[in-house]
């Protein structure tokens, strides 16, 4: 397994995030449930995408910065035969150990009702429930979580 910082325009990040959302789309039962404004190359601060070792993108994530030394961890995704076995932990680590490298203290995320996978993986990587954030604070189906870096 390999992960490499990518532009958020390489090809595989596109087909990955597409595939991420094709995924949130059929779990809420709508094209955009995401509320707020969407990650783009303009305030995504660093995405990433892990490759198997013969260079097939399995999985992919980003951060966007939201004030000094707070991130949020965006389009998070790693493909559903790849599931369970280490990628989604490779990745977030990978953006939590940049996050630091920046001096950032915090990285925060939002998932949602429909994700208890998520849900469950980010309260086993360390992240607590918080306070809906930001765009999330009037989202009846967001859940919002935090974790401090050290």
């Amino acid at each position: 397994m390999k992960i490499e910082q990518v532009e958020w325009t390489d090809p595989d990040a596109d087909i990955l995030r597409a595939r991420q959302r094709a995924e949130i789309a059929a779990r809420y039962g709508t094209p955009d449930s995401e509320p707020g404004v969407a990650p783009s190359e303009a305030d995504i601060a660093v995405f990433l995408v892990a490759r198997d070792d013969d260079g097939t993108p399995v999985g992919c994530g980003g951060l966007r910065r939201l004030e000094p030394g707070v991130g949020e961890v965006k389009r998070m995704y790693v493909d559903p035969a790849r599931r369970g076995t280490g990628v989604a932990a490779q990745i977030l680590t990978a953006l939590e150990e940049w996050a630091r490298d920046q001096g950032w203290t915090r990285l925060r995320l939002e998932t949602g009702d429909a994700q208890p996978d998520a849900v469950r993986f980010y309260t086993r990587s360390g992240y607590e429930r918080i306070a809906n954030f930001g765009a999330y604070a009037d989202a009846p189906r967001s859940l919002c979580f935090e974790r401090r870096l050290r």
